[in-house]
């Protein structure tokens, strides 16, 4: 068979010099674009050019993050990894993507196959996150990993670090941050238009699972058979034990501060991620309970309303996000607010439902002279009230499009073609801001943070639960990366 190089040595002798067309236009790529108007992705890639990836957790959003990033054309799935192999959820990713490689624990996925991907998507429970991340970036791969990127402030941190460290491309999913939502903030914080920003509304008040529950339970439900196709031990990982229970799996798993982050954790990088990037919040001093609502220690209240408080940032001004929660704790907005618009583009919760609120999800940014409302994910944000929209119609900037997508833009970014817009670096300290306040949840009390220091300067217990408990035994490695 004739090597490539031989057919060129040949061509060169036969024909005299050629020339070499680089793969990139010899293979040229027409662009898809969505109805935005935004590249999604090349419509023929080259085999060559693909990233090769691995999944932890194929099932319910972990299923939906696989076929995001197969739209996009520029992956391979090679590996396929849940605790779960034999689940309806899990067997359907099985059977759509059957050359892959499967796995029920992915230490053994690394230590079998780890030369045969360059990337690892992580679809997992929030708690379970930190030790496939910090495996992964140790073997030098990039990471997706879905929001929040952690449950405790210390694994966050130690992520933040491993990225540096390691050198790769990191990106949280929080799909905003690649669409207009974040190059309209972008734009206009730059422009002026958005500024002296002062106070934030950040809600979401649509049912959750735990609302309903018996908030007297004082122990966690009693223990139930583990199913015949189900890793326990490994679905635990680093997390204490408990028996298992159905309501610990399949998105339950949000309810519990053992396993979750609640509401908070659930939205908040939907709705507060451009504000925090833009007006350089980073963490916040102070963080007051100011209602919490059907108060448990084991799950997430039925209401909570949080007010997390920001200092002086340069010439911009102190700064407070106040966080709404629950079904029937909803904000007051501002006359001449209107409808929030939802974005039709909100993928519905991994049970493939999305419950009915009274006011959207979303925010209200308050400034020294303008108000603006948006709703999350990638909504765009609007001035109010109407007329003085209109007023300030001729003063706005035109707003870039979208390069690429935020599944593409990781794997863009794997390639060396882009850089994420989520990386460790921009989404860990949102993320940490996330535990400050299930922490105030929990203890159902006011936490001071020294932000130089990194640590809670007025409740002893509090400033131990950064740490968090110690992991299982046989799971201490992963906090030595």
């Amino acid at each position: 068979m004739t090597s490539r190089r031989k057919f060129i040595q040949r061509a060169a002798t036969t024909f005299g010099a050629i020339t070499i067309v680089p793969a990139h236009v010899l293979f040229a790529k027409p662009e898809i674009r969505n109805k935005a108007g935004e590249i999604v992705r090349n419509a023929s890639v080259v085999p060559s050019d693909k990233v090769n990836m691995a999944c932890c957790g194929i099932g319910n959003r972990g299923a939906q993050i696989m076929g995001d990033f197969y739209k996009t054309g520029l992956v391979n799935f090679v590996a396929l990894c849940d605790v779960d192999m034999g689940a309806p959820h899990t067997i359907k990713s099985i059977e759509a993507y059957p050359k892959a490689k499967r796995f029920q624990d992915f230490r053994e996925m690394f230590d079998k196959i780890e030369n045969e991907f360059d990337a690892v998507s992580v679809g997992t429970p929030d708690f379970s996150h930190f030790p496939i991340t910090m495996l992964a970036m140790s073997k030098g791969k990039h990471v997706y990993v879905e929001k929040p990127m952690a449950r405790t402030f210390n694994e966050i941190e130690l992520m933040i670090n491993g990225a540096k460290k390691y050198k790769v491309a990191t990106q949280m999913g929080n799909q905003g941050h690649s669409e207009g939502n974040y190059f309209q903030f972008k734009t206009w914080v730059e422009a002026g238009i958005i500024k002296d920003v002062t106070a934030i509304t950040a809600h979401m008040n649509g049912r959750r699972r735990w609302h309903g529950w018996d908030t007297n339970m004082t122990k966690f439900p009693n223990g139930e058979p583990i199913p015949e196709t189900l890793d326990w031990d490994t679905w635990l990982m680093t997390a204490e034990h408990h028996d298992y229970q159905k309501d610990f799996v399949n998105g339950q798993w949000r309810c519990w501060y053992d396993f979750g982050m609640g509401a908070l954790g659930d939205w908040g990088a939907h709705i507060m991620d451009t504000a925090h990037e833009f007006l350089d919040l980073g963490l916040p001093y102070e963080v007051d309970p100011v209602r919490i609502d059907g108060y448990n220690p084991l799950f997430f209240p039925q209401e909570t309303t949080l007010a997390f408080k920001f200092p002086k940032r340069g010439k911009m001004p102190p700064l407070t996000i106040t966080w709404y929660d629950g079904t029937n704790n909803i904000p007051q907005v501002p006359e001449g607010y209107g409808n929030l618009e939802v974005d039709p583009n909100i993928p519905p919760a991994s049970n493939g439902q999305m419950q009915p609120a009274k006011l959207g999800p979303g925010k209200i940014i308050y400034s020294k002279e303008l108000m603006f409302k948006g709703g999350s994910h990638g909504s765009t944000l609007s001035i109010i009230p109407e007329d003085k929209a209109k007023d300030m119609a001729s003063k706005l900037p035109e707003v870039p499009k979208s390069p690429s997508n935020h599944f593409a833009n990781f794997l863009l970014a794997c390639k060396g073609e882009e850089k994420c817009r989520s990386s460790f670096d921009i989404a860990g300290p949102l993320s940490q801001v996330f535990t400050l306040g299930t922490m105030a949840q929990q203890l159902n009390s006011k936490i001071i943070f020294d932000r130089k220091k990194k640590q809670v300067t007025n409740n002893v217990l509090a400033n131990q639960m950064l740490v968090g408990a110690p992991p299982r035994k046989g799971w201490e490695e992963f906090y030595k990366l």
